[in-house]
């Protein structure tokens, strides 16, 4: 008899229905794991507090080897009001993971009639990473980022992970993904507790260039083709998403910023 989890409905009646359990049996065992390697890759995600929540942003491009697969790829997925996940590593597996999470919180509070606490979506994140491990030491990982709005303790909340399921929380920020190193070194620079929206927004965007001027898996914004990172804020309210206007002019603001510097050390 299974409780209240989707998740381990489906372990228990479906395991069919579970990638990591697909790949585990000896047909597939064989399959060629430079092919897996290949498989469209998602790059730079982060999350970072602010004054009023939690800010959870992704750039778009996923790639595939040396070449882009993806220009347009979603990163950051809605959970429910209060949280969402930020994806990074093995495309098809970590969307699909992002998915059942949505589906998992959903089939949790239509049965309890409650919804889950911030640190009880970690978990169930946790437990999904961790069945994942069979998939992972294949090459196909995944990294996710988990960021809500605690309603209990009145503050956002952020959470990382590594590819055994383990959980770590974060106090102010963080960043992974093939960029992630570089992002981090933007966020440890210039974020100060206490943010506004405004210079969270800033600040996440201004790390994801920085982390695309270094990474060639990251992408910075594409004023040609209009294609601009994904920015959630997450706060009391519930969660909303940062329109694309904004995130463009803060993009223009800082390239003529860094325009300006140029042009003074000429």
């Amino acid at each position: 008899m299974w409780n209240s989890s989707f998740y381990d409905y489906l372990v228990s009646e479906h395991p069919g229905l579970l990638p990591q359990k697909e790949l585990n049996n000896s047909e597939v065992s064989s399959v060629n794991r430079e092919m897996l390697k290949n498989v469209p890759h998602g790059t730079t995600v982060l999350a970072l507090k602010y004054k009023d929540g939690v800010i959870i942003a992704g750039d778009r491009r996923a790639t595939e080897g040396y070449q882009i697969s993806a220009r347009r790829v979603e990163k950051v997925y809605r959970c429910d009001d209060y949280s969402a996940i930020a994806i990074s590593g093995a495309a098809g597996a970590c969307i699909e993971m992002a998915k059942l999470l949505q589906v998992e919180l959903e089939h949790y509070e239509k049965l309890e009639g409650v919804t889950l606490t911030t640190e009880g979506k970690a978990n169930k994140l946790s437990q999904m990473i961790k069945a994942n491990l069979p998939l992972a030491m294949q090459g196909l990982i995944v990294i996710p980022i988990f960021a809500g709005y605690d309603l209990n303790k009145q503050e956002g909340r952020i959470y990382k992970y590594d590819v055994t399921g383990g959980r770590y929380e974060e106090t102010d920020y963080y960043a992974t993904g093939s960029g992630g190193k570089d992002a981090r070194s933007t966020l440890k620079k210039f974020f100060s507790p206490g943010m506004t929206e405004d210079k969270g927004i800033q600040l996440a965007l201004e790390s994801l260039y920085d982390a695309a001027e270094e990474d060639v898996g990251t992408a910075g914004p594409d004023l040609v083709r209009g294609i601009y990172p994904t920015v959630k804020v997450i706060k009391k309210t519930g969660i909303e998403d940062v329109d694309s206007v904004t995130i463009e002019t803060v993009y223009k603001r800082l390239i003529g910023d860094k325009q300006k510097s140029a042009k003074k050390e000429r």
